[in-house]
């Protein structure tokens, strides 16, 4: 069989079981951070953490199967395990880019939630008006 087939079969079964690894991971963590960021809501916190693994599928499986393609043609075994490197390294840089910015933008609203939830008035309250009964 030849050497660059070998080098992208492996490709293929590491690079797709880190994806489907790295989604659990983050899905089953990061539903708790989401429930925070939402205030609570379990039902919202559940569906945008499936759109985001469903999102992280997509992204991260279409970007494995379009860097699969090499013009070189491994010649040896040193060449396979080289080419594995470059490709696998790229496939994790971009899963932790994608995981990072994730992150970031989640922070972003949940910092924006607790600042407006701990905003105070300008002007403290005065008293109150009794509710008119009628126009």
């Amino acid at each position: 069989m030849d050497r660059t087939v070998i080098a992208y079969v492996i490709y293929l079964g590491v690079s797709i079981g880190l994806t489907v690894w790295v989604a659990r991971t983050l899905s089953r963590n990061g539903r708790v951070f989401l429930a925070d960021v939402l205030h609570g809501n379990e039902k919202l916190a559940d569906a945008v953490n499936h759109l985001l693994v469903v999102g992280f599928y997509l992204v991260n499986l279409g970007f494995v199967a379009l860097y699969l393609s090499s013009d070189d043609t491994i010649e040896n075994t040193r060449g396979v395990f080289e080419a594995l490197s470059t490709k696998l390294g790229v496939v994790l840089l971009v899963l932790g880019v994608m995981h990072l910015g994730n992150v970031y933008v989640l922070n972003r609203i949940r910092r924006r939630g607790v600042m407006e939830r701990e905003q105070v008035p300008p002007v403290a309250p005065q008293g109150s008006v009794a509710p008119s009964t009628g126009w």
